[in-house]
């Protein structure tokens, strides 16, 4: 018995890789790989030798802009095996999953055998080494391509519609993948993909399939690995491009199926739940936040002739949302229609508020409906600097200058976590997420972030939003990102939508220029003037100043400082958006060796959760994590020991002297996130892999400052030419100009 997989193939060939590899762990021997291209390179062809004997790979060229449809009825046409089966080209399988598909087909000659998918967003080493982790954290699993009880209804002699409709209730997508089909089914009844379908054509193909089988198995051990694409923007998967025909083409797609089958199936009656649902869950209230009237009523008119022959035993199983719902799209009544709509909107919010006891859902819903409703305040300015986690970084620059310089013009609000924290100057402090956070948010003309804005933001037209971001980059960002291991699944889409929103974003050197540019996909206004959070580094009084900062800080006035700043990594992550940091550097070893001379002091990233334990080393070591602003850490600071954090580039407009703890270098470079620069060339100082050699190299820092100092002076000129202490002057007067 044979096999054929049908893989069409049109982009993406690291994805591709991914899913050549996992064929070869299927221990299927007697196997034909098919795979149905649209286009040939040097790349694809390298990867199709490299895999052409173990998996018996055969390359079909198709049209240039053939669809999957069209290239899927190509590979049907190309196959010679016993059983077909489509495998998307960015998809991938667990090991196994066809050796259990086809040892099931093998012993009970079944028309077809399915198992299970799982959803994934990460590349497939990534996958494995979380085994299913993320999956199901963000609850992610999706339903097999038809449920068993449809073929067991087929042939129960007393098929009950409830039973049939509570295990359909939950399908989430109609799909032809991890699917085993004898091809003798395909050919008798004639079974193709309909060619001018492009996001549905598998409903059709599926409803075909099930009327035309007469036994069917289902293996929940033969997992397909459905892959989401973090970056939807530029690779986006087919079930990610945001289109308008999407929602005709399922309509179409859905007449196609009904047709196919009696009225009084139960296919049909499948199908009518599954139009219901797909109209109720999504496209109702997507049609609803359409400001096109004519548009709005175009969709529910043509949904209306959908549903008009509704069956009682659909009906009756709706919920009362979906009943009121149904029952106004028919008789054509599109204001009740609007109505039901927003009360289920509304009701889920309030629902969600008080089961979480989360105030922040109404002041959400105040900011959309009250308060952007009130106008905006043409001199208020809004800060905010990493979550309103402390009172730091560019915007307490920017906010420090303009009340020296613009004295009583504005009205000044900083968003800020800590209510201990007091502004030095005019202004009032609120909490992230309340109900004053929503207010100003709305209605203040500017806002000065380092950091996104909230998702649910919506910029009005009249405000300005200055985006001052946190660093110069070392690691590769959002776009220049492969994958992003410990955000959202969400987040390159979403970081898409919120940087259309920034009118200006802020560069320290012309290599972040391009680099923000490339990375954010951002096409605004670039304000090429250096960081204004540096302006303290080149401040005429700055040794004075440090002397202040280190008398408040409480720190041994006779003893030099080294300060160890280090960056967060990726894999190390309790949950989404949470983070943990395990402390590699010996600080007893090196209490013991240099504590006659130095202290240390330890600043922490602010996504690091978890707490530091300095017991043993009380007076030598000195936990300033909390500490709000880095900056007056460097102005204090004769060392700086880090590892891939942007702070060096920042302290380097110091010229002291830096030493770089880099004891994961390979797995962060080559495994986590990649960098910018080639730090083994660039960097203004040496790579230590040891506790061992760090000591050793601050008992020899003078030494290193003159073996460095060509290099420091490159990297100087390259990364910090543009920090002359006059930043925030030119920031203001680019921006505020009401």
């Amino acid at each position: 018995m044979k096999l054929s997989v049908i893989i069409p193939y049109h982009d993406y060939p690291r994805y591709l890789l991914d899913c050549l590899t996992s064929l070869r762990e299927q221990g299927v021997d007697n196997l034909e790989t098919i795979l149905v291209t649209n286009d040939q390179n040097d790349e694809l062809l390298t990867l199709i030798n490299e895999f052409s004997d173990e998996i018996n790979l055969k390359h079909v060229v198709s049209e240039k802009h053939a669809s999957v449809a069209v290239n899927r009825n190509l590979g049907i046409e190309n196959a010679t095996g016993d059983y077909v089966y489509f495998l998307d080209s960015d998809d991938y399988l667990d090991k196994n999953t066809l050796s259990l598909l086809f040892e099931e087909a093998a012993l009970t000659n079944a028309d077809v055998v399915s198992g299970p998918q799982k959803v994934t967003w990460n590349k497939k080493a990534v996958y494995e080494a979380v085994q299913l982790k993320q999956e199901v954290d963000v609850n992610l699993a999706v339903e097999p391509f038809i449920n068993p009880a449809v073929n067991f209804l087929k042939h129960d002699p007393n098929p009950t519609v409830e039973n049939l409709l509570v295990k359909e209730r939950n399908l989430t997508d109609v799909s032809i993948l991890n699917v085993l089909i004898k091809r003798s089914l395909l050919t008798e009844n004639a079974i193709r993909f309909d060619e001018d379908l492009l996001y549905y054509s598998d409903l059709p193909v599926v409803v075909a399939v099930v009327k035309a089988s007469n036994t069917y198995v289902f293996v929940d051990a033969a997992v397909y690995i459905k892959r989401k694409h973090n970056d939807s923007i530029n690779m986006p998967a087919l079930s990610q491009i945001e289109d308008d025909h999407r929602f005709k083409e399922f309509t179409t797609a859905y007449q196609r199926g009904c047709d196919q089958v009696d009225k009084d199936s139960l296919i049909h009656i499948v199908l009518q739940q599954k139009m219901v649902d797909y109209y109720c869950d999504t496209v109702a209230k997507n049609i609803h936040r359409s400001p096109d009237n004519s548009w709005r009523k175009e969709k529910y008119t043509l949904v209306a002739g959908l549903i008009a022959n509704i069956g009682p035993h659909v009906l009756n199983n709706l919920t009362g949302y979906q009943k009121r719902l149904v029952k106004a799209t028919i008789a054509g009544n599109y204001q009740k229609v609007q109505k039901i709509i927003l009360r289920d909107l509304m009701k889920h919010r309030f629902i969600s508020m008080i089961q979480t006891r989360n105030k922040n859902e109404l002041n959400k819903t105040l900011y959309r409906h009250r308060f952007l409703k009130q106008p905006v305040e043409p001199n208020w300015v809004m800060f905010e600097s990493f979550f309103g986690k402390s009172y730091s970084d560019s915007p307490k620059y920017i906010y420090e200058y303009l009340v020296t310089n613009y004295p009583g013009k504005y009205r000044f609000v900083w968003v800020l976590e800590d209510k201990k924290v007091q502004l030095p100057f005019d202004g009032i402090t609120v909490r992230r997420f309340s109900l004053k956070y929503a207010y100003y948010l709305a209605r203040a003309k500017y806002l000065v972030f380092n950091i996104r804005q909230p998702i649910w933001y919506k910029k009005r037209k009249e405000q300005v939003l200055l985006q001052t971001w946190h660093g110069t980059p070392l690691k590769r960002l959002v776009f220049d990102q492969e994958d992003v291991t410990a955000g959202t699944p969400m987040y390159k889409m979403q970081f898409y939508k919120k940087r259309a929103e920034w009118d200006y974003l802020i560069a320290a050197n012309q290599f972040s220029s391009d680099t923000f540019r490339r990375c954010f996909m951002y096409e605004g206004k670039m304000l090429e003037t250096g960081y204004p959070r540096n302006d303290l580094l080149n401040h005429p009084e700055k040794a004075q100043l440090a002397q202040q900062i280190k008398a408040k800080l409480q720190l041994p006035s006779d003893k030099k400082l080294i300060l160890y700043a280090p960056t967060w990594r990726d894999d190390e992550y309790i949950d989404a958006g949470k983070y943990k940091f395990q402390l590699q550097l010996d600080l007893q070893q090196m209490q013991r060796e240099l504590g006659d001379e130095y202290v240390v002091l330890l600043r922490m990233h602010y996504y690091i959760a978890s707490n530091l334990d300095l017991t043993g080393c009380e007076n030598f070591a000195f936990n300033v994590s909390n500490y709000n602003d880095i900056t007056e850490l460097y102005l204090i600071s004769d060392v700086l020991i880090t590892d891939y954090s942007s702070v060096f580039f920042d302290y380097a407009t110091l010229k002291r002297p830096m030493l770089f703890f880099t004891y994961d270098l390979d797995k962060y470079r080559d495994m986590l996130r990649g960098f910018y620069i080639r730090m083994e060339d660039e960097l203004p100082g040496p790579l230590l892999f040891t506790s061992d050699a760090v000591i050793d190299a601050i008992k020899n820092i003078d030494q290193l400052a003159i073996d460095y100092k060509e290099k420091y002076d490159q990297f100087h000129q390259k990364f910090c030419d543009w920090e002359d202490g006059h930043a925030s002057k030119r920031v203001v007067e680019a921006v505020f100009k009401g």
